[in-house]
């Protein structure tokens, strides 16, 4: 009988353990998200550093380019990955074909284009940060060609990079390019310059940026005209209305300027045709 009753306690003792764990389990919310965790802080999920993912020409040194082993490089991708060291984010190197970047903007795809894009022409087609790089659009020709002022190309064929902000300068001056013999768009500078050295193109027309980097090594073959055809600046677009993020990103580059880490990333690239004197937020 003694032996009944004990086993009755003990399980009446048992039930009430399970009773009251479950009460102290909370119930996951009906809208399937996370709980707090139990020292009020996030959890892993939310602790996770969100992704910021930059839109970018591979083919458009020295702000942005495939690197010798192969990974992406460039001075703007290095400041972006500062930016997102110093913000807690992941960062994300996405390149994209730059004829197609306003659909992978507007797609989610990427969170900003952000690869020596120029302002001008474009200011109310996204949201933007202030200016950080003065850029000059420039004529590379071949240095035997005789060719030395923008009146010489009459007759010639030019070629650029398509949807880029040299096409965009030249289109702006119909005269000059009505001059031209044609006006050649490729996929890419480095195309262009191999149409150039091989003599099917008289001119490139290229950032001064982009000019430099692919005249390394080859100063006896080429050289930059005097005359540029246009003077623009870089700046950081986002999707139109995105503001908030474009500030908050501003604010990290500032930092980056002010305590002298842009300079030290900009001596990096300085070998890639990086100008820097033409970084406009360099105290």
């Amino acid at each position: 009988m003694k032996k009944t009753i004990i086993l009755i306690l003990a399980l009446v003792m048992l039930l009430a353990c399970f009773g009251a764990c479950a009460k102290t389990e909370k119930p996951a919310p009906a809208d399937g998200t996370d709980t707090p965790a139990a020292d009020g802080g996030t959890n892993a999920a939310e602790n996770a550093a969100r992704k910021f993912i930059v839109g970018f020409d591979a083919e458009f040194p020295p702000f942005g380019f495939i690197a010798a082993d192969g990974s992406y490089d460039g001075f703007d991708l290095a400041v972006a990955e500062e930016v997102c060291k110093r913000s807690g984010w992941e960062f994300v190197a996405q390149p994209i074909a730059w004829d197609s970047k306003d659909a992978e903007l507007s797609g989610g795809n990427i969170d900003c284009i952000w690869n020596g894009f120029t302002y001008e022409g474009r200011e109310d087609d996204y949201a933007w940060t202030p200016a950080y790089y003065d850029s000059s659009i420039v004529m590379v020709v071949r240095a035997d060609s005789g060719i030395s002022s923008l009146a010489d190309l009459e007759g010639k064929n030019v070629i650029t990079q398509a949807d880029s902000s040299a096409l965009a300068a030249l289109n702006a001056d119909p005269i000059l390019t009505d001059s031209f013999a044609q006006l050649l768009e490729c996929a890419d500078y480095n195309s262009a310059f191999m149409e150039l050295e091989m003599g099917t193109a008289d001119a490139v027309a290229a950032d001064i940026g982009v000019a430099e980097y692919n005249m390394v090594g080859k100063e006896d073959k080429f050289t930059v005209m005097d005359d540029p055809i246009s003077v623009e600046t870089y700046a950081i677009g986002f999707l139109k209305g995105n503001d908030a993020l474009a500030a908050e990103v501003w604010e990290v580059v500032k930092e980056i300027a002010d305590d002298g880490t842009m300079a030290a990333i900009a001596d990096k690239y300085v070998e890639y045709g990086l100008v820097k004197e033409n970084i406009c937020i360099i105290g």
